[in-house]
Protein backbone atom coordinates (compact mmCIF):
# COMPACT_ATOMS: atom_id res chain seq x y z
CA UNK A 1 0.00 0.00 0.00
CA UNK A 2 1.34 3.01 -1.15
CA UNK A 3 1.20 5.91 1.69
CA UNK A 4 1.75 8.76 -0.69
CA UNK A 5 -2.07 7.85 -2.39
CA UNK A 6 -3.88 7.75 0.30
CA UNK A 7 -6.43 10.53 1.21
CA UNK A 8 -5.80 13.47 3.48
CA UNK A 9 -8.10 11.80 5.81
CA UNK A 10 -6.80 8.37 6.25
CA UNK A 11 -3.13 9.57 6.43
CA UNK A 12 -3.87 12.17 9.63
CA UNK A 13 -5.85 9.02 10.62
CA UNK A 14 -3.02 6.69 10.78
CA UNK A 15 -0.09 9.12 11.68
CA UNK A 16 -2.13 9.77 15.11
CA UNK A 17 -2.55 6.12 15.23
CA UNK A 18 1.07 5.19 14.71
CA UNK A 19 2.37 8.08 16.95
CA UNK A 20 0.25 6.35 19.71
CA UNK A 21 2.00 2.88 18.77
CA UNK A 22 5.16 4.57 18.99
CA UNK A 23 4.90 5.83 22.33
CA UNK A 24 3.61 2.62 23.73
CA UNK A 25 7.03 0.94 22.54
CA UNK A 26 8.97 3.71 23.52
CA UNK A 27 7.26 3.00 26.93
CA UNK A 28 8.03 -0.32 26.99
CA UNK A 29 11.79 -0.38 25.97
CA UNK A 30 12.46 2.84 28.85
CA UNK A 31 10.75 0.24 31.43
CA UNK A 32 12.60 -2.59 30.36
CA UNK A 33 16.04 -0.67 31.00
CA UNK A 34 15.08 1.16 33.99
CA UNK A 35 14.19 -2.45 35.78
CA UNK A 36 17.58 -3.63 34.54
CA UNK A 37 19.10 -0.82 35.22
CA UNK A 38 17.27 -0.95 39.22
CA UNK A 39 18.10 -4.58 39.24
CA UNK A 40 21.59 -4.25 38.87
CA UNK A 41 22.11 -2.01 41.29
CA UNK A 42 20.03 -3.78 43.64
CA UNK A 43 22.71 -6.99 43.18
CA UNK A 44 25.84 -4.73 43.09
CA UNK A 45 24.97 -2.90 46.43
CA UNK A 46 23.63 -6.92 47.97
CA UNK A 47 27.07 -7.76 46.38
CA UNK A 48 29.36 -5.46 48.50
CA UNK A 49 26.90 -5.83 51.34
CA UNK A 50 27.81 -9.34 51.57
CA UNK A 51 31.53 -8.99 50.81
CA UNK A 52 31.99 -6.59 52.99
CA UNK A 53 30.32 -8.69 55.99
CA UNK A 54 32.76 -11.38 54.90
CA UNK A 55 36.04 -9.43 54.90
CA UNK A 56 34.75 -8.48 58.44
CA UNK A 57 34.36 -12.13 59.34
CA UNK A 58 37.47 -13.35 58.05
CA UNK A 59 39.72 -10.31 59.69
CA UNK A 60 38.71 -11.27 62.72
CA UNK A 61 39.03 -14.94 61.87
CA UNK A 62 42.57 -13.16 61.20
CA UNK A 63 43.09 -11.67 64.31
CA UNK A 64 42.13 -14.68 66.36
CA UNK A 65 43.96 -17.39 64.34
CA UNK A 66 47.10 -18.62 66.04
CA UNK A 67 48.88 -19.10 63.00
CA UNK A 68 51.14 -16.94 61.18
CA UNK A 69 49.23 -14.50 58.66
CA UNK A 70 50.76 -14.98 55.82
CA UNK A 71 49.80 -16.49 52.29
CA UNK A 72 50.43 -20.19 52.64
CA UNK A 73 49.13 -20.52 56.15
CA UNK A 74 45.70 -19.15 54.59
CA UNK A 75 44.24 -22.62 53.79
CA UNK A 76 45.01 -23.87 57.48
CA UNK A 77 43.53 -20.76 58.82
CA UNK A 78 40.36 -21.18 57.12
CA UNK A 79 40.24 -25.07 57.14
CA UNK A 80 37.25 -25.55 59.44
CA UNK A 81 35.88 -21.76 59.43
CA UNK A 82 35.47 -21.30 55.71
CA UNK A 83 32.26 -23.37 55.20
CA UNK A 84 30.56 -21.71 58.46
CA UNK A 85 31.28 -18.54 56.75
CA UNK A 86 29.91 -19.67 53.50
CA UNK A 87 26.72 -21.02 55.23
CA UNK A 88 26.42 -18.22 57.08
CA UNK A 89 25.83 -14.93 54.38
CA UNK A 90 24.64 -17.88 51.78
CA UNK A 91 27.33 -17.56 49.18
CA UNK A 92 30.18 -19.62 47.96
CA UNK A 93 33.74 -18.51 48.86
CA UNK A 94 37.12 -18.77 47.33
CA UNK A 95 40.37 -17.66 48.50
CA UNK A 96 43.15 -17.08 46.04
CA UNK A 97 47.18 -16.41 46.26
CA UNK A 98 48.17 -12.95 45.02
CA UNK A 99 48.94 -14.90 41.65
CA UNK A 100 45.81 -16.23 40.92
CA UNK A 101 46.12 -19.85 42.43
CA UNK A 102 43.06 -20.93 44.35
CA UNK A 103 43.99 -21.86 47.97
CA UNK A 104 40.60 -23.49 49.69
CA UNK A 105 37.21 -23.07 48.48
CA UNK A 106 33.28 -23.89 50.33
CA UNK A 107 32.87 -25.46 47.49
CA UNK A 108 34.03 -29.15 47.57
CA UNK A 109 36.92 -30.56 44.90
CA UNK A 110 37.86 -33.60 43.83
CA UNK A 111 41.40 -34.70 43.20
CA UNK A 112 40.67 -36.30 39.99
CA UNK A 113 38.95 -33.40 39.24
CA UNK A 114 41.05 -31.86 36.11
CA UNK A 115 39.48 -28.18 35.92
CA UNK A 116 41.39 -24.93 35.91
CA UNK A 117 39.84 -22.76 38.96
CA UNK A 118 42.81 -20.31 39.00
CA UNK A 119 42.22 -16.76 37.67
CA UNK A 120 43.09 -15.62 35.08
CA UNK A 121 46.31 -12.74 34.51
CA UNK A 122 43.67 -10.57 33.22
CA UNK A 123 41.49 -10.94 36.82
CA UNK A 124 44.42 -10.45 38.81
CA UNK A 125 45.74 -7.59 36.89
CA UNK A 126 42.50 -5.71 36.82
CA UNK A 127 42.85 -6.10 40.70
CA UNK A 128 46.09 -4.41 41.21
CA UNK A 129 44.78 -1.61 38.78
CA UNK A 130 41.79 -0.43 39.85
CA UNK A 131 41.43 2.27 42.65
CA UNK A 132 39.78 0.52 45.24
CA UNK A 133 41.30 -2.79 44.66
CA UNK A 134 38.23 -4.51 43.91
CA UNK A 135 37.53 -6.13 40.40
CA UNK A 136 33.60 -7.47 39.56
CA UNK A 137 33.33 -9.74 36.10
CA UNK A 138 29.63 -10.80 34.77
CA UNK A 139 28.92 -13.74 33.13
CA UNK A 140 26.67 -16.36 32.20
CA UNK A 141 26.71 -20.15 33.27
CA UNK A 142 23.80 -22.47 32.10
CA UNK A 143 21.89 -19.25 31.12
CA UNK A 144 21.97 -17.52 34.71
CA UNK A 145 23.34 -14.07 35.34
CA UNK A 146 26.53 -14.93 37.65
CA UNK A 147 28.32 -11.74 39.26
CA UNK A 148 31.83 -12.54 40.60
CA UNK A 149 33.81 -9.60 42.91
CA UNK A 150 37.39 -10.06 43.54
CA UNK A 151 38.96 -8.03 46.31
CA UNK A 152 42.32 -8.02 48.23
CA UNK A 153 42.78 -10.15 51.86
CA UNK A 154 44.59 -8.09 54.18
CA UNK A 155 46.71 -8.73 57.05
CA UNK A 156 46.00 -6.60 59.94
CA UNK A 157 49.26 -3.97 59.04
CA UNK A 158 47.04 -4.10 55.41
CA UNK A 159 49.66 -6.19 53.53
CA UNK A 160 47.40 -8.35 51.00
CA UNK A 161 47.73 -11.58 51.59
CA UNK A 162 45.24 -13.10 49.30
CA UNK A 163 42.29 -12.80 46.59
CA UNK A 164 39.07 -13.12 47.89
CA UNK A 165 36.52 -14.23 45.36
CA UNK A 166 32.56 -14.09 45.82
CA UNK A 167 31.10 -15.24 42.56
CA UNK A 168 27.14 -14.32 43.37
CA UNK A 169 23.98 -15.82 40.95
CA UNK A 170 21.49 -13.13 40.30
CA UNK A 171 17.95 -14.01 41.42
CA UNK A 172 15.58 -11.67 38.98
CA UNK A 173 12.74 -13.73 39.28
CA UNK A 174 11.07 -11.84 41.57
CA UNK A 175 11.87 -8.59 39.31
CA UNK A 176 11.10 -10.30 36.27
CA UNK A 177 8.06 -10.92 37.72
CA UNK A 178 7.41 -6.88 38.66
CA UNK A 179 8.20 -6.18 35.21
CA UNK A 180 6.10 -8.61 33.68
CA UNK A 181 3.29 -6.90 36.00
CA UNK A 182 3.61 -3.63 35.40
CA UNK A 183 3.94 -3.95 31.19
CA UNK A 184 0.39 -5.80 31.47
CA UNK A 185 -0.89 -3.16 32.94
CA UNK A 186 0.50 -0.61 30.71
CA UNK A 187 -0.82 -2.45 27.56
CA UNK A 188 -4.00 -2.47 29.01
CA UNK A 189 -3.29 1.32 29.77
CA UNK A 190 -2.39 1.94 25.84
CA UNK A 191 -5.05 -0.03 25.12
CA UNK A 192 -7.45 1.83 26.25
CA UNK A 193 -5.74 5.26 25.00
CA UNK A 194 -5.78 3.46 21.47
CA UNK A 195 -9.40 3.20 21.62
CA UNK A 196 -9.62 6.58 22.46
CA UNK A 197 -6.63 7.27 20.10
CA UNK A 198 -8.76 6.04 17.44
CA UNK A 199 -11.66 8.17 18.33
CA UNK A 200 -9.98 11.18 18.02
CA UNK A 201 -8.16 10.63 15.11
CA UNK A 202 -10.98 9.83 13.14
CA UNK A 203 -13.35 13.08 15.19
CA UNK A 204 -10.38 15.21 14.03
CA UNK A 205 -8.92 13.31 10.49
CA UNK A 206 -13.01 14.49 9.90
CA UNK A 207 -13.24 17.82 11.21
CA UNK A 208 -9.57 18.72 9.31
CA UNK A 209 -10.61 17.33 5.65
CA UNK A 210 -14.03 18.34 5.96
CA UNK A 211 -13.77 21.87 4.41
CA UNK A 212 -10.99 20.21 1.93
CA UNK A 213 -14.04 17.78 0.57
CA UNK A 214 -16.53 20.55 0.16
CA UNK A 215 -13.53 22.27 -2.11
CA UNK A 216 -13.22 18.78 -3.75
CA UNK A 217 -16.60 18.40 -4.53
CA UNK A 218 -17.43 21.72 -5.09
CA UNK A 219 -14.56 21.20 -7.99
CA UNK A 220 -15.56 18.26 -9.44
CA UNK A 221 -18.95 19.75 -10.19
CA UNK A 222 -17.07 22.96 -11.64
CA UNK A 223 -18.43 23.23 -15.04
CA UNK A 224 -17.45 25.79 -17.94
CA UNK A 225 -20.98 26.43 -19.19
CA UNK A 226 -23.26 27.01 -16.13
CA UNK A 227 -22.96 29.13 -12.81
CA UNK A 228 -21.00 27.77 -10.30
CA UNK A 229 -21.16 27.75 -6.58
CA UNK A 230 -18.66 29.23 -3.92
CA UNK A 231 -17.90 27.62 -1.54
CA UNK A 232 -18.08 29.23 2.35
CA UNK A 233 -17.25 27.56 5.74
CA UNK A 234 -17.62 29.19 9.38
CA UNK A 235 -14.66 28.55 12.10
CA UNK A 236 -12.34 27.57 9.43
CA UNK A 237 -8.74 27.60 9.61
CA UNK A 238 -6.39 29.70 8.61
CA UNK A 239 -4.60 27.60 5.69
CA UNK A 240 -8.75 26.50 5.18
CA UNK A 241 -9.66 29.77 4.28
CA UNK A 242 -6.66 30.75 2.02
CA UNK A 243 -7.67 27.99 0.26
CA UNK A 244 -11.61 28.48 -0.09
CA UNK A 245 -10.34 32.24 -0.95
CA UNK A 246 -8.33 31.36 -3.89
CA UNK A 247 -11.13 28.53 -5.15
CA UNK A 248 -14.04 31.37 -5.27
CA UNK A 249 -11.23 33.88 -6.83
CA UNK A 250 -10.84 31.23 -9.63
CA UNK A 251 -14.75 30.35 -9.84
CA UNK A 252 -15.03 34.20 -10.86
CA UNK A 253 -12.33 34.08 -13.13
CA UNK A 254 -14.19 30.72 -14.55
CA UNK A 255 -16.93 33.05 -15.69
CA UNK A 256 -15.28 35.92 -17.01
CA UNK A 257 -13.75 33.36 -19.02
CA UNK A 258 -16.61 31.31 -19.61
CA UNK A 259 -18.17 34.23 -21.07
CA UNK A 260 -15.39 35.49 -23.48
CA UNK A 261 -15.19 31.65 -24.23
CA UNK A 262 -18.91 31.61 -25.55
CA UNK A 263 -18.44 34.81 -27.59
CA UNK A 264 -15.43 33.33 -29.15
CA UNK A 265 -17.33 30.49 -29.49
CA UNK A 266 -20.39 31.69 -31.43
CA UNK A 267 -17.75 33.80 -33.45
CA UNK A 268 -15.70 30.91 -34.67
CA UNK A 269 -18.90 28.99 -35.11
CA UNK A 270 -20.42 31.88 -37.95
CA UNK A 271 -16.89 32.00 -39.31
CA UNK A 272 -16.42 28.23 -39.69
CA UNK A 273 -19.95 28.00 -41.29
CA UNK A 274 -18.96 31.19 -42.97
CA UNK A 275 -16.18 29.11 -44.59
CA UNK A 276 -18.23 25.95 -45.00
CA UNK A 277 -20.86 27.45 -46.92
CA UNK A 278 -17.89 29.69 -49.54
CA UNK A 279 -16.70 26.17 -49.74
CA UNK A 280 -19.60 24.10 -50.75
CA UNK A 281 -20.83 27.25 -53.39
CA UNK A 282 -17.64 27.29 -54.62
CA UNK A 283 -17.49 23.74 -55.56
CA UNK A 284 -20.50 23.73 -57.78
CA UNK A 285 -19.95 27.23 -59.30
CA UNK A 286 -16.30 26.23 -61.01
CA UNK A 287 -17.61 23.41 -63.16
CA UNK A 288 -20.34 25.63 -63.86
CA UNK A 289 -18.34 27.90 -65.25
CA UNK A 290 -16.15 25.74 -67.19
CA UNK A 291 -19.00 23.59 -68.52
CA UNK A 292 -20.17 26.90 -70.18
CA UNK A 293 -17.31 27.96 -71.47
CA UNK A 294 -16.66 24.58 -73.27
CA UNK A 295 -20.16 24.32 -74.07
CA UNK A 296 -19.42 27.88 -75.71
CA UNK A 297 -16.55 27.10 -77.60
CA UNK A 298 -17.70 23.56 -78.94
CA UNK A 299 -21.21 24.38 -80.12
CA UNK A 300 -21.91 24.29 -83.78
CA UNK A 301 -25.17 25.92 -85.18
CA UNK A 302 -24.97 23.41 -87.48
CA UNK A 303 -24.42 20.25 -85.95
CA UNK A 304 -27.42 18.03 -85.99
CA UNK A 305 -26.85 16.49 -82.17
CA UNK A 306 -27.79 20.55 -80.55
CA UNK A 307 -30.71 19.25 -79.25
CA UNK A 308 -29.62 16.54 -77.39
CA UNK A 309 -26.15 18.27 -76.42
CA UNK A 310 -28.18 21.15 -75.21
CA UNK A 311 -30.33 19.06 -72.85
CA UNK A 312 -27.28 17.39 -71.56
CA UNK A 313 -25.77 20.84 -71.23
CA UNK A 314 -29.03 22.10 -69.47
CA UNK A 315 -28.88 19.15 -66.90
CA UNK A 316 -25.52 19.70 -65.58
CA UNK A 317 -26.25 23.00 -64.93
CA UNK A 318 -29.70 22.58 -63.43
CA UNK A 319 -28.17 19.50 -61.13
CA UNK A 320 -25.61 22.29 -59.68
CA UNK A 321 -28.33 24.94 -59.67
CA UNK A 322 -30.55 23.28 -57.57
CA UNK A 323 -27.12 22.21 -55.28
CA UNK A 324 -27.12 25.94 -54.79
CA UNK A 325 -30.52 26.46 -53.72
CA UNK A 326 -30.29 23.44 -51.26
CA UNK A 327 -26.83 25.66 -49.92
CA UNK A 328 -28.36 29.05 -50.09
CA UNK A 329 -31.95 27.50 -48.32
CA UNK A 330 -29.87 26.10 -45.21
CA UNK A 331 -27.93 29.05 -45.02
CA UNK A 332 -31.00 31.51 -44.56
CA UNK A 333 -32.12 28.58 -41.65
CA UNK A 334 -29.04 29.36 -39.10
CA UNK A 335 -26.30 27.75 -41.87
CA UNK A 336 -27.59 24.41 -41.75
CA UNK A 337 -26.00 22.46 -44.29
CA UNK A 338 -28.42 20.53 -46.50
CA UNK A 339 -30.58 17.75 -44.54
CA UNK A 340 -30.55 14.44 -46.38
CA UNK A 341 -34.06 13.60 -48.34
CA UNK A 342 -34.42 9.76 -49.53
CA UNK A 343 -35.85 8.82 -52.70
CA UNK A 344 -35.66 5.69 -55.32
CA UNK A 345 -32.77 6.91 -57.82
CA UNK A 346 -30.55 5.03 -59.98
CA UNK A 347 -26.65 5.84 -58.28
CA UNK A 348 -25.61 4.49 -61.92
CA UNK A 349 -27.30 7.72 -63.61
CA UNK A 350 -26.73 9.99 -60.95
CA UNK A 351 -23.43 9.71 -60.75
CA UNK A 352 -22.59 10.16 -64.57
CA UNK A 353 -24.48 12.99 -64.56
CA UNK A 354 -21.99 14.02 -61.71
CA UNK A 355 -19.04 13.15 -64.13
CA UNK A 356 -20.47 15.20 -66.77
CA UNK A 357 -18.98 18.65 -65.45
CA UNK A 358 -15.89 17.17 -65.69
CA UNK A 359 -13.75 17.34 -69.27
CA UNK A 360 -10.69 15.32 -68.27
CA UNK A 361 -10.33 12.88 -70.97
CA UNK A 362 -8.20 11.01 -68.36
CA UNK A 363 -11.63 10.37 -66.26
CA UNK A 364 -13.42 6.73 -66.94
CA UNK A 365 -16.48 5.69 -65.65
CA UNK A 366 -17.52 1.73 -65.39
CA UNK A 367 -20.76 0.59 -63.42
CA UNK A 368 -21.18 -2.93 -62.57
CA UNK A 369 -24.60 -2.65 -65.03
CA UNK A 370 -26.97 -0.07 -65.88
CA UNK A 371 -29.23 0.21 -62.98
CA UNK A 372 -28.22 -0.02 -59.06
CA UNK A 373 -31.68 1.26 -56.86
CA UNK A 374 -30.94 2.74 -53.46
CA UNK A 375 -32.97 5.21 -51.46
CA UNK A 376 -30.68 7.94 -51.27
CA UNK A 377 -30.81 11.99 -52.16
CA UNK A 378 -29.63 12.67 -55.60
CA UNK A 379 -28.40 16.11 -54.38
CA UNK A 380 -26.17 15.20 -51.85
CA UNK A 381 -24.86 12.10 -53.48
CA UNK A 382 -23.73 14.19 -56.39
CA UNK A 383 -21.90 16.62 -54.25
CA UNK A 384 -20.08 13.41 -52.49
CA UNK A 385 -18.93 12.35 -56.08
CA UNK A 386 -18.06 15.98 -57.06
CA UNK A 387 -15.89 16.52 -53.98
CA UNK A 388 -13.43 12.96 -54.59
CA UNK A 389 -12.96 13.24 -57.87
CA UNK A 390 -12.11 16.98 -57.89
CA UNK A 391 -9.78 15.55 -55.43
CA UNK A 392 -8.50 12.58 -57.70
CA UNK A 393 -7.69 15.86 -60.30
CA UNK A 394 -5.75 17.97 -57.94
CA UNK A 395 -3.78 15.17 -56.89
CA UNK A 396 -2.94 14.71 -60.83
CA UNK A 397 -0.92 17.57 -61.02
CA UNK A 398 2.57 16.48 -61.56
CA UNK A 399 1.27 12.92 -62.79
CA UNK A 400 2.16 11.11 -65.90
CA UNK A 401 -0.65 9.43 -67.84
CA UNK A 402 -2.83 10.61 -65.38
CA UNK A 403 -6.04 7.84 -64.57
CA UNK A 404 -8.81 8.33 -62.71
CA UNK A 405 -11.28 5.33 -62.54
CA UNK A 406 -14.68 5.62 -61.27
CA UNK A 407 -17.00 2.01 -60.76
CA UNK A 408 -20.25 1.46 -59.28
CA UNK A 409 -21.31 -2.00 -58.12
CA UNK A 410 -23.51 -3.94 -56.05
CA UNK A 411 -22.55 -5.90 -53.05
CA UNK A 412 -24.57 -7.30 -49.85
CA UNK A 413 -27.30 -5.10 -50.17
CA UNK A 414 -24.94 -2.19 -50.71
CA UNK A 415 -24.03 -0.04 -53.35
CA UNK A 416 -20.22 0.84 -53.23
CA UNK A 417 -18.80 3.63 -55.39
CA UNK A 418 -15.26 3.57 -56.14
CA UNK A 419 -12.87 6.36 -56.85
CA UNK A 420 -9.35 5.38 -57.57
CA UNK A 421 -6.24 7.70 -59.21
CA UNK A 422 -2.58 7.03 -59.90
CA UNK A 423 -1.84 10.01 -58.33
CA UNK A 424 1.19 11.15 -55.72
CA UNK A 425 -1.23 9.74 -52.56
CA UNK A 426 -1.44 10.39 -49.43
CA UNK A 427 1.44 10.77 -47.02
CA UNK A 428 1.71 8.18 -44.10
CA UNK A 429 1.66 11.11 -41.42
CA UNK A 430 -1.47 12.87 -43.17
CA UNK A 431 -3.57 9.78 -43.37
CA UNK A 432 -4.96 9.97 -39.35
CA UNK A 433 -6.56 13.83 -40.46
CA UNK A 434 -7.63 13.78 -43.96
CA UNK A 435 -11.38 13.54 -43.00
CA UNK A 436 -10.65 16.46 -40.21
CA UNK A 437 -12.54 20.03 -40.74
CA UNK A 438 -9.84 22.50 -42.28
CA UNK A 439 -6.96 19.94 -42.51
CA UNK A 440 -5.72 20.48 -46.28
CA UNK A 441 -2.53 19.66 -47.69
CA UNK A 442 -3.61 21.86 -50.37
CA UNK A 443 -2.03 25.18 -51.37
CA UNK A 444 -5.77 26.61 -51.16
CA UNK A 445 -9.12 25.91 -50.11
CA UNK A 446 -10.68 25.46 -46.74
CA UNK A 447 -9.92 21.60 -45.95
CA UNK A 448 -13.91 21.06 -45.39
CA UNK A 449 -14.39 19.22 -48.72
CA UNK A 450 -13.68 15.53 -47.46
CA UNK A 451 -15.30 16.26 -43.81
CA UNK A 452 -18.36 17.13 -45.47
CA UNK A 453 -18.64 14.08 -47.13
CA UNK A 454 -17.84 11.89 -44.60
CA UNK A 455 -20.54 13.54 -42.62
CA UNK A 456 -22.96 13.23 -45.51
CA UNK A 457 -22.30 9.38 -45.82
CA UNK A 458 -22.59 8.87 -42.41
CA UNK A 459 -26.24 10.48 -42.17
CA UNK A 460 -26.85 7.51 -44.27
CA UNK A 461 -25.54 5.03 -42.13
CA UNK A 462 -22.67 4.06 -44.31
CA UNK A 463 -18.71 4.11 -44.15
CA UNK A 464 -16.50 5.93 -46.36
CA UNK A 465 -12.67 4.24 -46.61
CA UNK A 466 -8.92 4.61 -48.69
CA UNK A 467 -6.06 3.11 -49.17
CA UNK A 468 -2.90 5.50 -50.50
CA UNK A 469 0.69 4.55 -51.24
CA UNK A 470 3.06 7.28 -51.87
CA UNK A 471 3.56 8.07 -55.73
CA UNK A 472 1.26 4.95 -56.91
CA UNK A 473 -2.52 6.26 -55.94
CA UNK A 474 -5.30 6.31 -53.78
CA UNK A 475 -8.34 4.77 -53.92
CA UNK A 476 -11.59 5.80 -52.44
CA UNK A 477 -14.67 3.52 -51.34
CA UNK A 478 -18.00 5.23 -50.55
CA UNK A 479 -20.34 1.88 -49.16
CA UNK A 480 -23.80 2.98 -48.55
CA UNK A 481 -27.00 0.52 -47.77
CA UNK A 482 -29.51 0.48 -50.78
CA UNK A 483 -32.57 0.99 -48.60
Amino acid sequence: MNFKNLSLRIRIFLSMLLLVLIALIVTIQVAIYQYKEQSNDYHNKRLIRKENNIKATIENELDRTTYVVETEEIPRIFRDQIHNISNNNKLDIDIYDLKGKLLISSVPTFPEDTKNYNLSQKIVNSIEKSENKRYIKNKKIDGKEVQASYTYIEDTKFKPIGILGLPYLQDNSEQNKELNEFLERLAFAYFLLLLVGITIAYWLSSYITKSIKEVSDKISEMHIGRRNEKVTVINASREITTLLDAYNEKVDELEESAVKLAKSEREEAWREMAKQVAHEIKNPLTPMRLTVQNFERKFNPKDSDNKEKLKEFSQSLLLQIDTLTSIASAFSNFAKMPTHNKEKLNVVEVVKHGLEIFNESYITYHPEKENITAQLDKIQLTRVVTNLVKNATQALVETENPQIEVRVFEKEEKVIISISDNGKGIAEEHKNQIFEPKFTTKSSGMGLGLAMVKNIIEAYKGTITFTSELNIGTEFLVILPLS
